[in-house]
């Protein structure tokens, strides 16, 4: 799965309660019920409430990239503009962004696509096609997919993340997620921990929509599980490595 940015320690619960989901979920699909089962409660949580346009640049900073080297570039971005932010605010705004030095966000760690991205994003917000966060709440999941996409460097999936992990809209299915792919492959397609994952062996879009129907309106919450698939499979893998390192000493 790819990254995505960091948590802030300030959260807030769901707008939906994903214990309502999950027993849905499990009256739904009896290979799904067994998975939550497995996994146990759905932990998620929302960060703190911030604007689509500070939430977008942060994702589109942390792109391709491992999340500590992301943080550090995110921070110290932030820190560049310390001083001339206003009052009470830690992030620049689109005005800011777009007027301030191209050196100024190189020295922050941005390669050139990421500034062309970031720019535009100020530029789009500023004209509107970038709603703010009173105007996103009152839009469809599909409204919000077709302006977010107009800025240069966010694509479907960056938008769903925004979606399920900061709007908390409850019924996202993110069918390019790799983590979302290989969870699937491993619930319903009989994909063993221990065989390494190749393109052949992932679940088609059209096969994973086509069984996700029946979990609607909680896909997000269906999402969240077959990500946790993953890491009970990583923990299996673990185990059985740390058996057979005992086994041969």
């Amino acid at each position: 799965m790819l990254h995505m940015p960091r948590r802030s320690a300030d959260t807030r619960k769901l707008p939906y309660d994903p214990a309502v989901a999950a027993t849905a979920l499990c009256a739904a699909d009896a290979k799904l019920a067994r998975l939550i089962e497995r996994a146990g409660a759905c932990t998620l949580r929302l960060p703190a409430r911030q604007p689509p346009f500070e939430a977008l640049a942060e994702s589109i900073i942390y792109q391709q990239l491992h999340g500590k080297a992301a943080a550090t570039i995110h921070a110290r971005l932030l820190a560049s503009f310390a001083g001339v932010c206003e009052a009470g605010a830690a992030h620049p705004s689109p005005e800011q962004l777009l007027e301030c030095p191209t050196e100024q966000l190189r020295a922050a760690g941005l390669s050139n696509n990421k500034i062309l991205a970031v720019r535009d994003l100020a530029a789009k917000t500023l004209d509107g096609t970038v709603p703010s966060l009173t105007q996103i709440r009152r839009m469809s999941d599909e409204a919000i997919v077709e302006h977010l996409t107009q800025v240069r460097g966010i694509g479907r999936w960056t938008v769903e993340m925004l979606l399920i992990f900061r709007l908390g809209r409850p019924d996202v299915f993110p069918v390019s997620d790799y983590g979302v792919r290989k969870g699937f492959a491993l619930t319903f397609q009989g994909l063993k921990p221990t065989v390494k994952v190749t393109p052949e062996l992932l679940p088609k879009p059209e096969e994973m929509e086509r069984r996700a129907r029946r979990w609607a309106p909680w896909r997000s919450v269906a999402s969240w599980y077959l990500w946790r698939a993953c890491d009970l499979a990583n923990t299996r893998v673990s185990l059985i490595e740390s058996q057979d390192l005992r086994l041969r000493g």
